[in-house]
């Protein structure tokens, strides 16, 4: 119905326009709605006619379609949304969704790097970094990838955040990155002494390939320091090193990884979640809880796999 399309429309422009809503999270909730409307349209219902019993004929019929249960979570939100704004707008008489408990979204643990296979992914970058012998193009390619890694693992910053590092973010000396995340906050991360020398190796090696030409970007393409290295580009550099890494499953290895891994470790040996969420720049605790259970995984399974009654047990 073309009612229901346009007032869709309203909300989204909405969310635009006064709530500043980023261009990805349109486009999510753009795909949820048409989700919402055109299940709408399949059973002849307008906007002012769903009923509380339909919206949860709307979660049965989503989750017959085989959806994850964060995705249906995340769509009744958007449905939510939309009815709590028509009211608010007065192009609504009534709210279906406000008696409709929220649904929890199952938390699904990151894949995460041990201390042993992180390692081995740096020590595989550094490796072909040193070898000159495949010449400076390559090698320079090489050094920042072993930059790239090192900053990501020293930090734990978003890929994001540290493609958008301007070239003279780190200066010689510079132990500390300004880092602009989400929402534009700034925060500050440190590096620790093998990030510095990796960064300093990589400009080094980047200033011989162009003849000391400046650079716009921190982590910049070899042949031109005006063009930021691509976050496609990042994700199959980190793929390649972990299977030169000998890794167990480098399908699943990311850039994100080494953001997971970095918070991971540094929880294991008694970062402070506060001080935790702070270096990775979360909202709010929540999110930065995630590693607690993390922790708490790797504890079971070490029990598992390592403990001398576990046969036993199992016997």
């Amino acid at each position: 119905m073309r009612t229901n399309g346009r007032f869709a429309q309203l909300w989204l422009d909405a969310l635009a326009t006064e709530l500043g809503a980023s261009a990805g999270t349109i486009d999510t909730y753009t795909d949820d709605l048409n989700c919402y409307l055109a299940w709408l349209d399949e059973n002849s219902l307008s906007l002012d006619n769903v009923a509380l019993e339909l919206i949860r004929d709307y979660i049965a019929t989503l989750d017959q379609r085989g959806y994850a249960g964060s995705t249906i979570a995340r769509r009744i939100t958007v449905a939510r949304g939309l009815h709590k704004f028509l009211i608010a707008e007065d192009l609504g008489s009534r709210d279906p969704t406000s008696n409709l408990s929220t649904m929890r979204r199952s938390r699904k643990l990151p894949f995460v790097l041990s201390i042993p296979e992180t390692e081995a992914l740096l020590e595989t970058a550094h490796a072909l970094a040193a070898d000159p012998s495949v010449g400076l193009y390559r090698q320079a390619g090489y050094a920042r990838r072993a930059a790239l890694f090192e900053t990501l693992y020293a930090s734990g910053m978003r890929i994001s955040e540290a493609l958008s590092l301007p070239s003279d973010a780190a200066r010689p000396g510079t132990r500390m990155l300004m880092v602009r995340g989400k929402g534009d906050k700034q925060r500050l991360v440190p590096l620790h002494n093998r990030a510095i020398v990796a960064v300093a190796h990589w400009q080094k090696l980047a200033a011989a390939y162009s003849g000391g030409k400046p650079t716009q970007w921190l982590f910049h393409s070899v042949r031109t320091g005006t063009k930021a290295l691509t976050r496609q580009a990042a994700l199959l550099e980190i793929k390649k090193a972990a299977v030169a890494a000998g890794l167990a499953s480098p399908e699943r290895v990311s850039p994100h990884v080494l953001r997971h891994a970095f918070a991971t470790h540094m929880h294991s040996g008694g970062t402070d979640l506060r001080v935790l969420q702070e270096l990775l720049g979360h909202a709010g605790i929540e999110t930065t809880q995630i590693y607690t259970h993390l922790d708490t995984s790797r504890l079971h399974q070490m029990v598992r796999d390592l403990h001398p009654l576990n046969e036993e047990v199992q016997s």
